[in-house]
């Protein structure tokens, strides 16, 4: 626990998916993982779901639950009523980025509990305010609350520094290397003084499930690259197998043979299941379709079964 210092209230630097039921089965030695997106960019065959720009994974293990990621507003919150998933179980919030659409539904989700008894993590510079600049003016692109709100609310606050287990088998990780090339966008940016500086997201985290049949890896946007990010999820576990890579990998904007590499990097690195949706972009999903019967757009209210 050396990359994590601990406070309550203040921050502290420290298998195929389906719309319903459960396929297949696990032996009783194997822990089972079963991860649902409660809010995301499309809706799927339950029309009674709200869907927005945005992302939340619930992820249930047998021995934690862990909400990654709150979307933009109160969306996920109802949407996980009506799949009848129970919000008061939550152990962990994870917050992948200080980005609106990750991060801007903590209110609600706070709301929504009678008990504050879960803890926050973020990375370092999660409350540092992010803007989109857009040729002669800005927009504020974080969420719509600040560390005082934690504070007032006597909700436990963690900022992970590089690898925290906080539950047996499930690890956040940050401080991505920088070996690849990135899918920075030059709009977003920080204000440092009077100057905008380009945001290099040193504040994203990704979520590791240790499952039976390898790595499960929950990212938010991927903006520090989603190889990069995978590099050091290997780096950092042996070089374990990932089995499933779920989230956004913001290719949305990409060139065609960027997506391409990409997805084949993820094949050669022997990933069996990519769930894309939020900022990986259409093409980027199509393609990873045509490119194995195991991938599939993960859009509101999927499920995923995995041991």
């Amino acid at each position: 626990m050396c990359a994590l210092a601990s406070l309550r209230g203040a921050s502290r630097p420290v298998n195929a998916p389906s719309d319903g039921g459960a396929e297949g089965c696990r032996k009783e030695d194997d822990m089972a993982i079963e991860i649902t997106t409660l809010v995301e960019n499309t809706g799927g065959h339950h029309r009674g779901l709200s869907v927005e720009h945005g992302l939340s994974f619930l992820v249930e293990t047998e021995t934690a639950t862990v909400l990654f990621d709150t979307g933009q507003s109160d969306a996920f919150v109802r949407n996980a009523g009506k799949l009848g998933k129970d919000l008061r179980r939550v152990d962990h919030v994870v917050l992948s980025h200080g980005h609106y659409d990750h991060g801007g539904g903590f209110v609600s989700f706070v709301a929504s509990r009678e008990d504050r008894r879960f803890v926050v993590w973020t990375g370092n510079g999660f409350f540092i305010p992010k803007y989109g600049l857009f040729d002669s003016y800005c927009q504020y692109l974080g969420p719509e609350f600040d560390i005082s709100f934690l504070k007032r609310n006597c909700i436990e606050y963690n900022v992970v520094a590089s690898k925290v287990e906080i539950a047996k088998g499930s690890w956040i990780v940050t401080g991505f290397s920088s070996g690849r090339a990135d899918a920075l966008h030059p709009r977003f940016v920080l204000l440092d003084g009077d100057r905008w500086v380009p945001d290099r997201f040193l504040d994203e985290v990704s979520l590791v499930v240790e499952g039976g049949k390898g790595l499960v890896v929950l990212v938010g946007c991927s903006h520090p690259g989603i190889l990069n990010i995978l590099d050091t999820v290997r780096t950092l576990f042996g070089h374990r197998h990932i089995q499933a890579v779920l989230g956004g990998v913001h290719l949305a904007e990409a060139e065609a043979s960027t997506i391409g590499s990409t997805l084949s990097e993820c094949s050669r690195m022997g990933i069996d299941i990519l769930g894309l949706c939020h900022c990986s972009g259409k093409e980027a999903v199509d393609m990873a379709l045509a490119a194995s019967p195991a991938n599939f757009h993960n859009v509101t209210g999927t499920t995923i079964f995995l041991e």
